[in-house]
């Protein structure tokens, strides 16, 4: 029995022996990988493998969603969906060597996602097509400064590039005039419709409500909401401003009036009115009566008129009109003579 536990004990010490001699006797890289996981991506073993070859079922010709949007978008839902070790295989090749192929390869497997995002812009106005097309902008600038060695998947990485070209698409374009110019006034711009609870103009309370929300100020959040609920008014003329009472801007161009003109008519009727008050003083009171009852009243007075108020004939009145009338022609051509340094 003893010998039987002894032959026992020898043959398991034996055996320990020879796995340690085996273990110590294989090369490093090959004892890890059978201690440790493989690696999701390994270089040595791809060296071979052309990028094309990784996704082979990838199409090589995509055409732009603006011409048939809707055969874009069931081209790009064709297209397969990377699994992690192509995508970091991929990412790899871009971000160690350069390899643009890979590139395009990350961009054209995220396209579908690109579309996902685009959709919930669709309540903007904008067309579907334009918001695709800056959402792929954000994708490819993010598959360019994608690090596949902070372990996160691509599409993490992707949505604030996509959502950050999109949001500045639409700011853009929503409006002739920005409505977005600060950082509060974007985030205002994308969330109060959402945080509104109903159509009517914000009160106090709600404005408060919604500043806390949003971590701005009230002034900001009725500002925002007068621009969104404002419209853009046409520089040219519309079919219905003549109903409206409104004018388009382009109808005050018409006249084609030079400015400097405008300034020197003002200036010459300033001018003639000045003459003429200075004029009127140098005559007697009932020579300025007449003359205002002639030439400056709203109801002019006739010659008769006036004869009688002054008990003189109308033949008189028109003589004492014709003599003021030659004063005040004579002072005001003479004050239009003299210059400023001659007085």
């Amino acid at each position: 029995m003893a010998n039987s536990t002894r032959s026992g004990n020898a043959s398991k010490t034996a055996k320990s022996a020879q796995t340690k001699v085996n273990a110590e006797s294989l090369p490093v890289d090959i004892e890890q990988s059978v201690v440790t996981q493989k690696p999701l991506y390994d270089a040595k073993a791809l060296a071979t493998t052309s990028t094309r070859d990784l996704v082979p079922l990838m199409p090589t010709h995509l055409s732009a969603p603006g011409v048939n949007l809707g055969a874009y978008i069931n081209t790009v839902h064709q297209i397969p969906i990377l699994t992690t070790e192509q995508e970091q295989e991929l990412a790899h090749r871009y971000y160690d060597e350069g390899d643009v192929e890979a590139a395009r390869l990350l961009v054209m497997s995220h396209l579908r996602f690109v579309i996902h995002i685009a959709r919930s812009y669709s309540g903007y106005g904008l067309p579907q097509a334009d918001l695709i097309q800056e959402g792929n902008l954000g994708l490819m600038k993010a598959v360019k400064r994608f690090d596949p060695n902070k372990g996160v998947r691509l599409v993490s990485f992707a949505v604030h590039w996509i959502k950050a070209e999109i949001h500045e698409f639409v700011i853009r374009n929503w409006r002739i005039v920005k409505v977005a110019t600060t950082k509060a006034h974007r985030k205002l711009f994308f969330n109060l419709r959402s945080l509104k609870k109903t159509n009517n103009q914000l009160t106090l309370e709600e404005a408060d409500a919604i500043a806390n929300d949003l971590n701005v100020t009230r002034k900001q959040v009725l500002e925002m909401e007068s621009r969104l609920t404002s419209y853009d008014a046409s520089f040219e003329a519309q079919s219905s401003d003549d109903d409206d009472g409104r004018y388009a801007p382009q109808l005050f161009l018409e006249d084609g009036i030079d400015p400097a003109e405008m300034v020197e008519e003002a200036d010459w009727e300033e001018n003639n009115t000045s003459a003429l008050i200075a004029a009127m003083d140098t005559l007697d009171e009932r020579s300025r009566d007449i003359v205002e009852q002639r030439w400056l009243s709203e109801q002019k007075s006739t010659l008769h008129e006036l004869a009688a108020v002054y008990d003189i004939s109308a033949e008189r009145v028109r003589q004492i009109e014709k003599n003021a009338m030659e004063k005040i022609k004579e002072a005001m051509t003479i004050d239009s003579v003299v210059m400023p340094d001659d007085i």
